[in-house]
C-alpha cells in the first residue's frame, strides 16, 4: 500500500497541516513509527510522543492544539481512532486481496461456477455444484463440499471446512480451523442405555459481512430445509461452539469459548462475553449483554438486559448479591460474636432468675 498524505486525508475527509506530498506505505504506533508510516493520536496520555515521533503523518482531532513544535505532518479529522480504523481496513483489504490465481495441486469438481479474480491455494478442494463469487480467496487446505455457495469478496483462511450445502455471504472472513456445517449433537437414548445417532440433514447460512474466528464450529440444522443462521454483521471470536438450529441476530458480537445450545435464538445487537454458556431452546431479546462466564438457563424477554453470573441474572442485582457474598467471612465472624454474647446474656438472665426464685 502506498498513498500520499493528501490521498489519505481525502479518504478520511481530513485536512492536511504540513507537507501532504510525502508517501505513506505502512501504519505504525505513535511511539515507535518511522518515516513512511502514518499513525494516530487519540488518547491524551500518548500526546508526549507526537513531539518526538518519526512518523511522516499523524492523524489527530481537528481541535488539537500543540504545546511544542511538531515536525511531522498532521491530518485533522473528527475522530482519530475511527479514522485510523478505516486505514487499517484499507490496508487489510489490499493485503488480503492481492493474491490471484490457482496453485497446484488443487481439486475442483463438476458444475462449479467461479467468479473473476479468485485465488485457490494449493491442496484446496472444491466439490460439485459449487458457486464461488468474484474476488473470493480460498487459502491452502480449505475444503468446500458439494452445493456450497460463497459470496463476493469473502476470504477462507487455511484449513477452513465448509460441509455440503453451506452458504456464505458477501464480504465474510473465516479464519483457520473453522468448521461450518458439521453434525449437530443429536442422539436418541435407547432402552439398553446406548444412544442412536440422529441424522443431521439441514445446513448453515452465513449472511453478509460476518467474521468468524479460528477453530470455531457451527453445526448444521437437524432437518432438511432448516438452517443454523448467522445474520448480517455477526462477529465471532475464536473457539466458539454454535449448535444446530441456532439463530444469531445481526450485528451480534460473541467472545471466545462461548457455547450456544441447540435451537436458541440470540437477538440482534447482543454482546456475549467469553466463556458464556447458554442452554437450548431459549430466546434472547435484542441488545442483550451477557457478562463473561455467565450460565444462562432461561429466556430474556427485556430488550437491553444486562446479566451476569451462573445462573445468570440482572447485573445490578448480581453486584448487590456479590457485595454480600464477598463479606460472608466477616459476617460469619460477627454472627459468632453475637451468638457468644447471646449465650452470655442468657446465662446471666438464667442466673438472675434462679436468684429471684431462691429469694421467694
Amino acid at each position: 500500500m502506498e498513498f500520499t498524505i493528501n490521498q489519505i486525508a481525502g479518504m478520511l475527509n481530513g485536512t492536511v497541516r504540513g507537507d501532504g506530498a510525502h508517501k505513506i506505505n505502512m501504519l505504525g504506533k505513535i511511539q515507535d513509527a518511522k518515516r513512511g508510516q502514518v499513525t494516530f493520536l487519540s488518547n491524551p496520555k500518548y500526546e508526549q510522543y507526537i513531539y518526538t515521533t518519526q512518523a511522516s503523518a499523524v492523524i489527530v482531532k481537528r481541535d488539537f492544539q500543540a504545546r511544542k513544535e511538531i515536525t511531522t505532518t498532521l491530518i485533522l479529522v473528527d475522530d482519530p481512532y475511527s479514522s485510523f480504523t478505516v486505514l487499517l481496513e484499507e490496508y487489510h483489504r489490499v493485503i488480503s486481496f492481492q493474491k490471484i490465481g490457482v496453485e497446484e495441486p488443487s481439486f475442483i469438481g463438476k458444475n462449479v461456477s467461479v467468479g473473476k479474480n479468485i485465488y485457490r491455494g494449493a491442496f484446496s478442494y472444491i466439490g460439485e455444484n459449487v458457486m464461488v463469487g468474484e474476488n473470493v480467496k480460498i487459502y491452502p487446505h480449505v475444503y468446500i463440499g458439494d452445493h456450497v455457495r460463497i459470496g463476493d469478496n469473502s476470504i477462507l483462511h487455511s484449513g477452513v471446512k465448509l460441509y455440503a450445502g453451506s452458504k456464505v455471504g458477501k464480504n465474510c472472513l473465516i479464519h483457520s480451523g473453522t468448521v461450518i456445517g458439521s453434525d449437530g449433537f443429536g442422539f436418541a437414548p435407547q432402552e439398553d442405555g446406548s444412544y442412536k445417532t440422529i441424522p443431521q440433514l439441514g445446513n448453515v447460512i452465513i449472511e453478509d459481512n460476518v467474521t468468524i474466528g479460528a477453530n470455531t464450529v457451527i453445526d448444521c440444522a437437524t432437518l432438511y430445509g432448516d438452517s443454523t443462521v448467522l445474520r448480517k454483521g455477526v462477529k465471532l471470536d475464536n473457539l466458539i461452539q454454535i449448535a444446530h438450529n441456532v439463530e444469531v441476530g445481526k450485528n451480534t458480537v460473541i467472545a471466545a469459548q462461548t457455547g450456544i445450545s441447540g435451537s436458541t435464538k440470540i437477538g440482534e445487537g447482543s454482546v456475549l462475553g467469553g466463556q458464556v454458556g447458554i442452554a437450548g431452546h431459549l430466546v434472547l431479546a435484542n441488545n442483550t449483554s451477557i457478562g463473561a462466564q455467565a450460565g444462562l438457563g432461561k429466556s430474556i424477554k427485556e430488550e437491553g438486559a444486562k446479566i451476569i453470573g451462573s445462573p445468570a441474572f440482572d447485573v445490578k442485582e448480581y453486584y448487590k448479591a456479590y457485595a454480600v457474598f464477598k463479606n460472608l467471612p466477616a459476617l460469619k465472624d460477627r454472627l459468632r460474636e453475637l451468638e457468644n454474647k447471646m449465650r452470655q446474656l442468657n446465662g446471666s438472665l438464667e442466673s438472675q432468675i434462679e436468684k429471684m426464685e431462691e429469694g421467694e
